[in-house]
């Protein structure tokens, strides 16, 4: 895809699905709820369709957003675009996107090799919705992500050198199944 010349790129933001509510465990061993189930996999049919097939995945290492992740594939796998699905996405489980602030999850962002067309990111609120906003201040949902919500950034430079307000947002769904 190109815009006015240049290459663009796409970064997906989805914040995790529905999780049980915090109980004694460890936070980062939260799991998905049937609902959150359900929309992970609500939400990978909606990249199927609009053909955002990630060529990187930097996810979260805590266990809701690895399911989500998990969902997702099952319902892109579920939806495959027109001449079957592409190749398989690298995937980074990365333990620094978990609790991290939006700068961390940029600087994750920025490592991607330059090849990649479109990026995937599957994290943590306040972190994605702060980078969301970060990255396209005028455009940003005020009340954050919620659940399942996908945003779509366009972004028009190599991703080594992605800057805040540099990406603005083309699409947006709540994925619910």
């Amino acid at each position: 895809m190109t815009d006015g010349g240049a290459e663009t790129r796409t970064l997906v933001l989805l914040r995790h699905a529905k999780a049980e509510q915090p109980g004694t465990g460890p936070d980062v061993d939260r799991r998905l709820t049937a609902r959150g189930h359900a929309d992970a996999a609500a939400a990978g049919v909606w990249l199927a369709r609009r053909l955002l097939s990630p060529d990187v995945v930097i996810c979260s290492a805590a266990r809701r957003t690895r399911q989500t992740w998990h969902d997702v594939t099952l319902g892109m796998a579920g939806c495959p675009p027109e001449g079957g699905p592409g190749p398989a996405p690298a995937v980074r489980y990365a333990v620094a996107a978990y609790e991290a602030h939006p700068d961390d999850l940029l600087d994750l962002v920025r490592t991607v090799e330059p090849e990649a067309r479109t990026v995937l990111l599957v994290a943590h609120n306040p972190g994605v919705s702060l980078l969301s906003a970060l990255l396209d201040p005028e455009r940003a949902d005020r009340e954050g992500l919620r659940t399942t919500d996908l945003v779509v950034h366009r972004v028009a430079t190599p991703w080594a050198e992605l800057t805040p307000g540099d990406a603005p947002i083309v699409d947006r769904h709540t994925a619910r199944g």
